[in-house]
């Protein structure tokens, strides 16, 4: 299986290469693309290969390939959510920021995605793009699914781009990943080679620029012939960035997996896969079973941190929020960018030890904000409970002169007292960040996006609409913090 594959240089995960960050981003060679048609090399729009093709078995060599050192976890600190691995950020991003956008109003506030919703319904209902939270690291997780495409006579191609790009637009001012599920790709529903070519044409450097992994799970020999077709006309930057999966349990390096609704045929031809080749699990069995240290913050509950500190706002979040407060409230993307995932690790790790963190010596303003948006990530349930996700929902229900009134009691009488209490704390802050946006370039719109996940999610994944109602609801407490929080 392993011979099939590309070389290791392609396929394989590289520590060095995912941390190094080329000036240089070399993007599609259009020049070179027309040279080609002219010559008679261009492929035929209708290029299409055998069905078997996209039904094998995976044929490329497996993360579990890796030393056992890459994979091995830190059982001592409980369940870390971030594994020693080849998939890290690569360090601060240099980024350009939308211009500043003014504060909607409150009639705006549940009404944009229904608009949307409505606009790309045709597509939307087959749900081939999906968001599944945020990785390990933080970073939004895009889910395509090739088995959920409809037969191409069935749909609009063009306008199925015109909605990858919709939904990628809200996202790609951050860190991102995207997982594609290849299986279920058939010689009906396969698209044209020239589509291909034209998504990577048209998703240009804002849509590259952080995208950070590309997930390509149940590789297959069309995927290693396409990647020969487009190889000519792929950066070396972009190409370090797909990372292939030859089993679903090798994302749970890397992914919330619990978060992640995979069809039922990938689960299907994914068990038919792990019973035939039997692979290694990347870590072992027994790991997962390292009890929980006393001074555990991170993949907690508020409870468990409580009884231990004897505090409301856990000590992870009392001290990031207020270095953020105290050093971070001018630096331009904070709670956007990326921070370096070992020095995150280490951060975690002082944490969960008990220990106080000096984020001075980190030198680093953004190691504590993304700290501070893993913790809530990481909690056993979310900050505003299981309970407030459906009533969450439902807000764009109620008439705008009663929001912010229903907005209170829901908070003051539904959500737990430690939780109102540790909410509070920290949209305060995203307020005083928001005061000083005019530096930092972080609105309510930029922090909602960063935080509704994060404060709210469902047992199991949040469909795109629901993702615009979360978003909604953090800009809206941050906009009426006074109005919903002052009692």
């Amino acid at each position: 299986m392993a011979e099939a594959g590309l070389n290791q240089k392609e396929n394989v995960l590289n520590d060095e290469a995912l941390f190094e960050n080329e000036d240089q981003d070399f993007e599609f060679d259009e020049g070179g693309l027309e040279l080609a048609a002219k010559e008679g090399n261009y492929p035929n729009e209708n290029f299409s290969l055998p069905e078997q093709w996209d039904s094998g078995k995976a044929i490329l060599p497996t993360i579990t390939d890796w030393s056992s050192t890459e994979l091995t976890r830190e059982g001592g600190d409980g369940p870390a959510p971030f594994r020693s691995g080849a998939i890290t950020p690569d360090g601060l991003i240099d980024e350009d920021f939308e211009a500043e956008i003014g504060t909607p109003s409150l009639n705006n506030y549940f009404q944009d995605d229904e608009e949307t919703d409505e606009e790309f319904q045709d597509i939307a209902e087959h749900k081939i793009l999906e968001v599944a939270g945020d990785d390990l690291y933080g970073r939004k997780v895009i889910v395509f699914a090739a088995c959920k495409l409809p037969p191409s006579a069935q749909i609009d191609h063009q306008r199925l781009l015109e909605y990858m790009k919709h939904v990628l637009d809200q996202y790609v001012e951050n860190d991102y990943v995207i997982v594609y599920f290849h299986f279920g790709l058939t010689s009906k529903n396969k698209p044209k080679l020239t589509w291909l070519i034209q998504i990577y044409r048209e998703l240009d450097r804002k849509y590259k620029k952080n995208l950070k992994a590309l997930y390509i799970v149940h590789p297959t020999n069309f995927i290693r012939i396409l990647w020969n077709l487009f190889k000519p006309f792929i950066s070396v930057k972009f190409g370090r960035k797909i990372m292939y999966v030859n089993y679903l349990h090798e994302l749970k390096e890397h992914l919330h997996f619990d978060q992640l609704v995979v069809p039922p045929l990938v689960l299907q031809h994914d068990a038919k896969l792990v019973a035939s080749n039997k692979p290694k699990y990347p870590y072992g069995q027994d790991s997962s079973d390292a009890g929980t240290l006393p001074t555990q913050q991170y993949g907690v509950s508020l409870q468990h941190i409580k009884s231990h500190y004897g505090c409301v706002i856990p000590p992870a979040v009392q001290q990031t929020v207020d270095y953020l407060r105290q050093n971070a409230l001018d630096v331009e993307g904070i709670f956007r960018r990326s921070a370096n995932a070992v020095q995150l690790k280490a951060v975690q790790k002082k944490f969960n030890h008990g220990e106080r963190v000096d984020f001075a010596v980190e030198g680093d303003e953004h190691i504590p904000a993304v700290a501070l948006k893993i913790f809530l990530r990481d909690l056993q349930e979310p900050l505003l409970t299981f309970d407030l996700y459906q009533p969450v929902l439902r807000l764009h229900t109620v008439e705008d002169e009663r929001r912010v009134a229903e907005v209170r009691r829901m908070l003051h009488e539904e959500l737990p007292e430690d939780n109102y209490q540790i909410l509070k704390f920290i949209v305060q802050l995203l307020t005083e960040v928001v005061d000083h946006s005019a530096i930092n370039k972080m609105n309510s719109s930029n922090l909602a996006i960063v935080f509704g996940p994060n404060l709210l999610w469902p047992k199991g994944q949040a469909s795109l609409s629901s993702m615009g109602y979360l978003n909604n609801f953090a800009r809206f407490l941050i906009d009426n913090y006074s109005q919903v929080f002052d009692r």
